[in-house]
């Protein structure tokens, strides 16, 4: 096990954590960090120079896709964790998964990367869900199981994430969103490109309308104040943060409407630890 890896207690105690926070930003020029107090966007920078093609965080950590390897940020330092060049990265039982362009899927682990599996045309990862072209993948102990739909565009598993047992899964597709109940049930119709969701209930996804919120069990538009194109979306425990193509970084309290920042780089996700 490296030496920077937490513990599912420390990892806790990283989510409970109150006061500023840190949320990061994948652009063109790679890694910047935000600095966000409630619902007010402080500074930004650029926190690491790569070219990242995906970033997703859990707690007390962030992981980075980029086109020379996989990094893991703790404590406010990039660790190349030696998978080569990835497209997509995530996180299984706390445990950093990744792929690549041939389709190749492993999980790093206290031995190095364990490899899971081949797919083809790898779009998204989270949890215990893979999105490919062809449909949704689920991780398991023999390997990887072809688990309905097509046309996957991006998967949310907060149980799988995070190794607890609370959370819905969401599969957004060409056709529409849909969660998994007794098999794969409609959420949204229409393409649907983004969807990220919390052990708590909270999700927010990107459909044919734009930006929607996931609200006593119905789906509400939840707009941001700009006329661009939401790429990404992560939770804390107090807030909800996006980023668009154009690369504003927006955040929302539970209590509040959302707070923009224009950081002028094009951005592909957003994660916060």
């Amino acid at each position: 096990m490296a030496d920077f890896d937490l513990s599912i207690d420390e990892k806790r105690v990283y989510a409970d954590k109150s006061g500023k926070q840190t949320v990061y930003v994948a652009a063109e020029m790679g890694v910047v960090s935000v600095d966000v107090s409630d619902d007010l966007v402080g500074g930004f920078r650029i926190d690491h120079r790569c070219s990242p093609r995906d970033i997703v965080g859990s707690p007390g950590e962030v992981a980075v896709a980029t086109d020379e390897d996989v990094l893991l940020v703790h404590d406010d330092a990039y660790h190349e964790l030696d998978f080569g060049p990835a497209t997509t990265v995530g996180f299984h039982r706390n445990r950093v998964v990744a792929a690549d362009e041939s389709g190749r899927i492993a999980r790093y682990g206290e031995d190095g990367w364990e490899e899971l599996g081949t797919v083809e045309d790898v779009r998204a990862l989270d949890g215990s869900l893979v999105a490919a072209a062809d449909g949704v993948y689920r991780i398991g102990d023999s390997g990887l199981t072809h688990v309905g739909l097509d046309d996957v565009n991006d998967v949310s598993d907060p149980a799988g994430r995070l190794g607890s047992d609370d959370g819905t899964l969401f599969a957004a597709t060409d056709s529409g969103l849909y969660w998994l109940g007794n098999g794969w049930m409609d959420a949204l119709e229409g393409t649907t490109t983004v969807v990220a969701s919390m052990p708590d209930g909270r999700a927010h996804a990107v459909g044919p309308d734009g930006l929607v919120s996931l609200e006593a069990e119905e789906w509400v538009a939840d707009p941001i104040p700009m006329d661009e194109t939401v790429v990404g979306v992560a939770h804390d425990a107090r807030a909800a943060y996006a980023v668009t193509d154009a690369g504003t970084f927006c955040v929302r309290t539970v209590k509040d409407d959302w707070r923009t920042q224009v950081l002028g780089l094009d951005a592909v996700g957003v994660a916060v630890r």
